[in-house]
């Protein structure tokens, strides 16, 4: 099915959305609210891109589709949350800070970031590849 200009506004508003909110929110999109404590890096800016633009192909292809064949969207949630991770600041986030201290979230996390960047991707990907193929 060939997805309409109306599907098309609301990929587009939600891939501009999840790159606002995450780049805001982790640092990466320059303001004065927010100040990034560890240094960005182009990887950074990768996953904060893919993970937008591939969560506005799925929001067209799932407006496109029936509601019985929107399996999967768990694994969407789960990308958007990988993406989010991917570039998150460490040390900025209030929700890991209170699980676990600065120091064990720079030793064992930060070097984890680029693989929740790569398993967000991956998700994304194959989900929409998937429901491309039926």
């Amino acid at each position: 099915m060939k997805p309409t200009r109306g599907t098309l506004a609301k990929g587009i508003a939600v891939g501009a959305g999840v790159f606002l909110l995450f780049g805001i929110v982790s640092g990466l999109v320059p303001n004065p609210l927010y100040v990034r404590m560890v240094p960005r890096t182009p990887l950074d800016y990768a996953f904060l891109a893919l993970t937008s633009v591939l969560a506005a192909v799925y929001v067209i292809q799932r407006s496109s589709l029936d509601s019985e064949e929107c399996s999967g969207d768990r694994c969407a949630y789960a990308g958007t949350a990988g993406g989010f991770l991917a570039v998150a600041c460490p040390t900025c986030n209030a929700v890991l800070l209170a699980l676990f201290s600065s120091s064990a979230l720079m030793t064992y996390f930060d070097p984890l970031r680029p693989l929740f960047g790569v398993v967000a991707v991956g998700l994304f990907g194959a989900i929409i590849y998937r429901r491309h193929r039926r």
